[in-house]
């Protein structure tokens, strides 16, 4: 009898945690986050986010910005040692406004047990990459 593989399906995870945050289903977002759960937006601006009341208001707060939002994964890499590197398409209209947003933003995921312990988002796209790269090779 084969056994089923043990390994979360990163890839998955992630397009699972993307359409949650389409849905803006902050509670379905949190399932596949660790207890301690970070969320860096530093390189791109925004500060460091610990604790799920504090990530809980960026990001709603975030999402109520927009009347329209939407991200696309536009690219996917599991780097091993438990780093991802992804790339998100986000298309949005602000609240109020007619104007239409399209942009790109890159996230260095950490894993722990499929579950994610750290994402830090990056605006520059091969900044991500090497620090992805970087953080794979340091947890070997």
């Amino acid at each position: 009898m084969a056994e089923e593989s043990t390994t979360p399906d990163l890839a998955e995870l992630a397009r699972a945690s993307l359409e949650a945050v389409n849905r803006r289903d902050f509670d379905a977002l949190m399932s596949y986050a660790a207890p301690d759960f970070v969320y860096d937006t530093s390189p791109s601006g925004f500060g460091v986010y610990e604790g799920e009341a504090a990530i809980r208001d960026f990001i709603t707060g975030y999402w109520d910005a927009f009347e329209e939002l939407s991200f696309e994964l536009e690219e996917f890499v599991d780097l091993g040692n438990g780093v991802t590197f992804s790339v998100n398409h986000q298309h949005a209209r602000p609240v109020g406004s007619s104007a239409q947003i399209h942009a790109r933003e890159a996230h260095v995921t950490e894993w722990t047990k499929g579950m994610v312990v750290r994402v830090t988002v990056y605006n520059d796209i091969e900044e991500a990459r090497a620090a992805a790269v970087r953080l794979a090779e340091s947890r070997e």
